[in-house]
């Protein structure tokens, strides 16, 4: 890894317990002890601001996981659903997503994203 890493305060992720993916995340900020926050989206859904800044930043339809098996059993490939709506089906069912959504301060990544995560740590 180049660069020096910075101490960093925490970062927060939002996953489901089941998502290998999360489990990377959690995985790679635990082997650089940096503190976590896991956030369970089966167990809780994400604050509407916590949304926002992720759709400001990649757009809704950016984080939507489009060929996952979860937007397939929702009928998403072949139905036309507004914002409202999408959002409305992403809190009921949080495998749309592409998860992990990882937050540290005002960094965002959507997904298994190591150099991303990486930038996070490098300030």
């Amino acid at each position: 890894m180049t660069g020096k890493i910075k101490s960093m305060q925490s970062v927060q992720i939002f996953g489901v317990k089941s998502s290998q993916d999360a489990r990377a995340a959690e995985r790679f900020f635990k082997e650089r002890r940096v503190q976590i926050h896991m956030v369970d989206l089966a167990q809780k859904p994400m604050a509407p601001g916590e949304i926002k800044r992720f759709v400001d930043k990649f757009g809704l339809l950016g984080l939507v996981d489009t060929d996952g098996k979860a937007y397939a059993d929702a009928g998403l490939k072949y139905l036309r659903v507004t914002d409202t709506e999408l959002l409305r089906k992403i809190e009921e069912q949080p495998k749309l997503l592409k998860l992990p959504l990882v937050r540290s301060g005002n960094r965002i990544c959507i997904g298994r994203d190591e150099k991303g995560w990486t930038g996070m740590l490098e300030g």
